[in-house]
């Protein structure tokens, strides 16, 4: 083509546009989709109106719920493509059927986007949901006015190449499109995984850990690959990469890199796991959940820890339940001198016994530790089947403690300060006020 030829086709087709455009059965056609439009809107409106989801579809499937939620949310766009079926059968009985094409197109793309609303209702995540729904539909739509050839070798006419791989925008289109629904896809059966194992009564809770992660992981590189592999990118092409990639992660995901590798050393070597109490310096609680970066210590008081994995490898964990869930427990006190200590033991022994939750099979033991200037100091230690709670377990052992010595007559010492004076008292200065 001649480029001096261009402005010409330019001012040709912008004049048969506005022609078009201007002509009476292009403007009549025009009111009557928007007619429809509205017909349709406010016929949707009565139908929401009319139908209870909630008691219509009780008892049904969770996808056939949420089939028909969608269904009555695009009765609109059915009733409007209907409209428009309607109108076109009765412009075509009644004038040449080329007067009538922008109702067939209207027609068209309102059932189109009609079914691809339906078919998408099975996903569950809203953001694929538009994107594939509204990719799906443009596609359909350049299809149906007849530019979809077009559009797709102008899109693959522009390319950049790198390292012997060649970038188009169409191939960029095609690789977010289908990596965002490989990607969906793997997370559907990594999920389904996950409810398998988690249920297996045969595996430990670290190994269902870890299971899951590993199950994830690899599902996600076979979807990556297998995308890049479907839209004809070679993997052995991006190895020119490779190397600033790896100084990149080493320098700029070294701490990623390394709270997932010590997650999966945790899980491994099950030195915590998921319901262990554990203590990491001044946080303390129960592990509710191992994620691949850190894991989550539940306070028991609203609060969450998000602690990363690299810690409990290189700092000191206390927990409480690695081995063995019982605990014990160590109160200290002290009485006066005029106590009689053998019967300060027997009455903490009984009282440590009477608690709740002390384990009757491991008697408790009380002794005289020292004698203090205040008075005499005993550490009373009994044993509990489980470390939760173990702080209100103590107070309700001090509790009894401050009782029973109340009733026999055992004080507890408290310090005593007496200042004494010498030379004599001390001088008091004294102001006289004389009133006239």
């Amino acid at each position: 083509m001649n480029p001096n030829e261009i402005p010409e086709i330019l001012h040709a087709a912008t004049r048969a546009l506005g022609a078009e455009v201007t002509s009476p059965w292009f403007l009549l056609q025009l009111g009557l989709i928007l007619a429809g439009a509205g017909i349709a809107f406010g016929a949707g409106a009565v139908v929401r109106s009319r139908i209870d989801m909630t008691s219509l579809a009780m008892g049904w499937p969770a996808p056939l719920r949420l089939f028909m939620r969608v269904l009555v949310g695009s009765a609109p766009t059915a009733v409007f493509a209907a409209l428009m079926m309607l109108t076109r059968v009765a412009m075509v009985t009644s004038t040449w059927p080329s007067r009538s094409y922008l109702l067939v197109i209207a027609a068209k793309l309102a059932f189109a986007w009609l079914i691809i609303r339906l078919v998408t209702s099975v996903m569950r995540n809203t953001f694929i949901v538009r994107l594939v729904s509204l990719s799906a539909w443009l596609m359909v739509a350049l299809s149906i006015l007849g530019q979809l050839e077009p559009v797709i070798e102008g899109l693959d006419s522009v390319s950049i190449v790198l390292g012997g791989l060649r970038l188009t925008p169409l191939l960029l289109i095609k690789l977010g499109v289908l990596l965002v629904v490989a990607l969906w896809l793997s997370n559907i059966a990594s999920n389904f995984a996950e409810s398998r194992i988690t249920r297996s009564t045969d595996l430990t809770p670290s190994i269902q850990v870890l299971l899951v992660k590993m199950i994830r992981l690899a599902l996600m590189i076979f979807a990556v690959a297998a995308v890049m592999s479907a839209v004809g990118i070679n993997l052995s092409v991006l190895a020119i990469f490779s190397g600033a990639a790896g100084v990149g992660i080493g320098f700029g995901l070294q701490k990623i890199v390394a709270n997932f590798i010590s997650g999966i050393i945790l899980l491994a070597d099950k030195s915590v796991k998921p319901g262990d109490l554990v203590t990491i310096g001044d946080s303390s609680g129960r592990i509710s959940a191992m994620k691949t970066r850190y894991i989550s210590v539940a306070a028991g008081d609203g609060r969450e820890f998000l602690i990363p994995n690299e810690d409990l490898v290189t700092q000191k964990v206390t927990n409480w339940t690695y081995t063995d869930k019982n605990t014990l427990v160590k109160v200290n006190f002290s009485t006066n001198y005029e106590a009689d200590p053998r019967l300060v033991c027997k009455l903490a022994n009984e009282i440590a016994a009477a608690a709740p939750r002390a384990i009757k099979l491991k008697p408790p033991n009380c002794i005289l530790v020292e004698f203090a200037e205040a008075g005499m100091r005993f550490a009373l230690t009994f044993w509990i089947a489980d470390p939760d709670g173990m702080d209100n377990v103590k107070s309700e052992v001090m509790l009894s403690l401050w009782e029973t010595f109340k009733r026999e007559g055992i004080r507890v010492p408290y310090p005593v300060r007496e200042i004494r004076i010498r030379g004599g008292a001390l001088p008091v200065e004294t102001t006289v006020e004389v009133s006239s």
